[in-house]
C-alpha cells in the first residue's frame, strides 16, 4: 500500500494552515534576526538589539518587540529602575523554534 503524502497546506488560503500561522507571525525582515540575537545572548536589552541587529530602524524594532511578545515568542521583563531597564528573552516554545530556524539555516547554507 502507497503511503499518503502529508501535504505542506490543505488550503493556501486556509486560516486553519499551520504553515501560514508561522509565515503570518515570523513573517518580515527582522523577526528571525531579532530572535537570533536573543537566542545568541540569552537576555537583550533594547539598546544591544538596536546595535545587533543591523539596519533596523527604532519603529521597526519596537513593533517586531511587541508583536513576538504579543505572540507569546518573547518574554519582556521591565526592572523598576531609574532609568528604566528593559530586557528581552526567548520563551519556552520559542526555545522549541531555534532547531527548526537551524535546520532552515543549513539548508540555506547548502542550497542558496
Amino acid at each position: 500500500m502507497k503511503k499518503e503524502k502529508e501535504p505542506l497546506c490543505e488550503s493556501l488560503a486556509g486560516e486553519g494552515c499551520g504553515l501560514k500561522k508561522v509565515l503570518n507571525t515570523m513573517g518580515g525582515k527582522w523577526k528571525i534576526m531579532i530572535l537570533c540575537v536573543i537566542d545568541n545572548n540569552e537576555v537583550v536589552r533594547y539598546g544591544d538589539l538596536r546595535r545587533e541587529v543591523f539596519g533596523i530602524t527604532n519603529t521597526m524594532l519596537a513593533q517586531s518587540l511587541k508583536e513576538l511578545e504579543q505572540d507569546g515568542l518573547v518574554t519582556r521583563t521591565q526592572y523598576d529602575e531609574m532609568p528604566v531597564r528593559v530586557e528581552y528573552s526567548l520563551t519556552d516554545k520559542t526555545k522549541t523554534l531555534i532547531p527548526i530556524l537551524l535546520d532552515l539555516k543549513k539548508w540555506g547554507e547548502e542550497n542558496l
